[in-house]
């Protein structure tokens, strides 16, 4: 049985490099993107490459939006076999705000980056439930690991973004409440870090910097979107291995 994959955020960067993998394995991926148009050009693009996607009109910020999305999903297929907590913002980078206690951007990062995976779950978890064996990857960074964080000898210890960095850990929290809950049944969940990938999420000067394609972020998160039965709950992973929470 062909698998069903959404991906949040799928219409560019990451989310399609991850659409198009999943589509390569032979899954169906699913381009949740919050712009219609934007979702049907990626669309188009994967079908020309053979890959059987579709897209979903899914704005992870709105709450009707994502009970809309989980509607048309049921209606299509009665299940997805892989979600993938895509879509994140990091205005404290694309702004260039000075003041690191930002409430305004606090509000805004975490509507994204956790409310957004929070409600997205809630309403897809019962067409997970309908799969054999449910995967769901939380895209986070190692960023938000408050190990890492602490750590000076660590290559992002300089970097102070907090409502990207909060907004993550509390993903991470996310990920381990969501294994503990489900841990009786076949669903697994994971945090990934994909690595510092040369996409838009950081504005122009990330995607000059950045060592890593959004192709070569992609493999871990398909990788951890595919584990078999025995395959982990509850971790947080690059691909290097284990990321300290």
């Amino acid at each position: 049985m062909q698998k069903i994959a959404l991906v949040t955020g799928a219409n560019r960067g990451l989310g399609f490099a991850i659409a198009r993998q999943l589509g390569e394995t032979g899954a169906k991926p699913i381009v949740g993107a919050r712009d219609p148009a934007s979702g049907r050009r990626a669309v188009s693009e994967l079908q020309s490459e053979g890959i059987e996607a579709e897209s979903l009109v899914l704005d992870v910020d709105s709450i009707a939006s994502v009970r809309d999305a989980a509607r048309e999903v049921k209606d299509r297929h009665g299940r997805i076999d892989i979600l993938v907590n895509n879509a994140g913002v990091l205005p404290e980078a694309t702004e260039g705000s000075s003041d690191p206690i930002d409430l305004s951007l606090f509000k805004r990062t975490f509507e994204t980056n956790l409310f957004g995976p929070v409600s997205v779950v809630q309403r897809f978890l019962p067409l997970l439930e309908e799969s054999q064996g449910g995967r769901i990857v939380n895209v986070s960074t190692t960023m938000g690991s408050l190990a890492d964080q602490l750590n000076p000898d660590s290559p992002y210890y300089g970097l102070v973004v907090p409502a990207y960095q909060g907004s993550k850990a509390a993903l991470n929290a996310l990920t381990i409440a969501l294994a503990k809950h489900l841990r009786e049944s076949p669903i697994k969940v994971n945090s990934i870090c994909p690595g510092w990938l040369q996409t838009d999420l950081g504005g122009p000067e990330n995607r000059a910097a950045a060592p890593m394609s959004a192709d070569e972020g992609a493999r871990i998160v398909v990788e951890m979107a595919s584990i078999p039965a025995e395959g982990p709950n509850g971790t947080f992973v690059d691909r290097d291995g284990v990321v300290p929470w």
